[in-house]
């Protein structure tokens, strides 16, 4: 089994900027190259952990270039770092490279964009536990919602090195198609054989795709789609898993519809994580507390992000 890597060694590191890639309108692909420690730190990184960035000393990009809905928000001062899940990382000779997705949003990921090659940035990682591969699965339903295919596209390049036996699938849903965080999608007749994502083509791996507008794919929400496919599929529940990332009221009903088909969920919590390693208590997630009607607290960053979810209050 895949477990959990709470115990892999984390610290605080320089990485060096080696990429930083606009693949959408608002969406950004950030490479950080770590040697070192750093580098044997992250090379042993699973999918579903996380890194804290900080941003305070990055500039701001031109004045004319930023957004005007982020003009006012864009002054103000970064104080505390930010957290981003892993979309890939590779070992090559002494070096790890990471890469981590990223959506202009705020002062903190427009600052970001100004990263560039040869550029540091101060990294505090890896943190939190990771997704879990129990071994008697077959099945990989892989659901992401918006930015929360970063570490699903991580998660989907494991499962093609280490779990070549399991059959995956990919939802990716978004409220249009420009509003997907990939950099092309396949031709029609891809789309067609159920490949409609490179990224996880790349993987061999199916992606099937859902916006709420229709743009692209299966017009509606990612969790109907995901519904009406195991409504079709001839699958044992016991040997199926699901996998979820994504806005939280979506993660609450792929949580539902993983429990009316009796089948295994994880899903990647999201919440502002300043510390990152469960001091400052700010990222509560509310838990059922085993063999009790009660509920407790868990705290994102350290006993996530990842989470069973029927064990999630949402």
């Amino acid at each position: 089994m895949m477990g959990n890597c709470s115990t892999v060694n984390k610290g605080v590191f320089s990485a060096a900027v080696c990429v930083n890639k606009q693949i959408g309108h608002e969406f950004y692909r950030l490479g950080l190259e770590f040697s070192g420690g750093a580098a044997a730190a992250f090379a042993a990184a699973r999918p579903g952990q996380f890194l804290e960035l900080d941003l305070a000393d990055v500039p701001l990009p031109s004045t004319e270039t930023i957004p005007a809905d982020l003009a006012d928000a864009s002054c103000r001062d970064i104080l505390l770092r930010r957290p981003f899940s892993f979309a890939n990382v590779d070992t090559k000779g002494q070096k790890s490279l990471v890469e981590i997705l990223y959506r202009v949003v705020g002062p903190a990921t427009l600052r970001m964009t100004t990263l560039s090659a040869s550029d540091s940035v101060s990294v505090i990682g890896p943190l939190g536990n990771d997704f879990r591969v129990p071994e008697e699965k077959k099945t990989a339903l892989l659901v992401a919602g918006g930015m929360g295919a970063g570490p699903l596209l991580f998660l989907a390049k494991l499962f093609t090195e280490d779990f070549t036996d399991i059959d995956v699938t990919v939802f990716a849903g978004a409220k249009t198609a420009k509003q997907l965080p990939f950099e092309r999608r396949l031709d029609k007749l891809s789309q067609r054989l159920g490949f409609s994502i490179a990224e996880f083509a790349g993987y061999g791996i199916k992606s099937l795709v859902a916006t709420d507008d229709g743009s692209m794919g299966f017009a509606g929400l990612v969790t109907d789609y995901l519904s009406r496919w195991l409504k079709k599929a001839d699958l044992a529940g016991e040997r199926t898993i699901i996998y979820g990332c994504g806005p939280e009221p979506m993660l609450a009903k792929v949580a539902e519809i993983a429990d009316s088909f009796k089948i295994d969920c994880q899903v990647s919590m999201e919440r502002m994580m300043a510390c990152g390693i469960g001091l400052c208590q700010g990222c509560a997630v509310e838990c059922k507390a085993a063999d009790s009607g009660d509920t407790i607290y868990k705290m994102c960053c350290k006993d996530g992000p990842v989470f069973e979810a029927g064990k999630v209050v949402f």
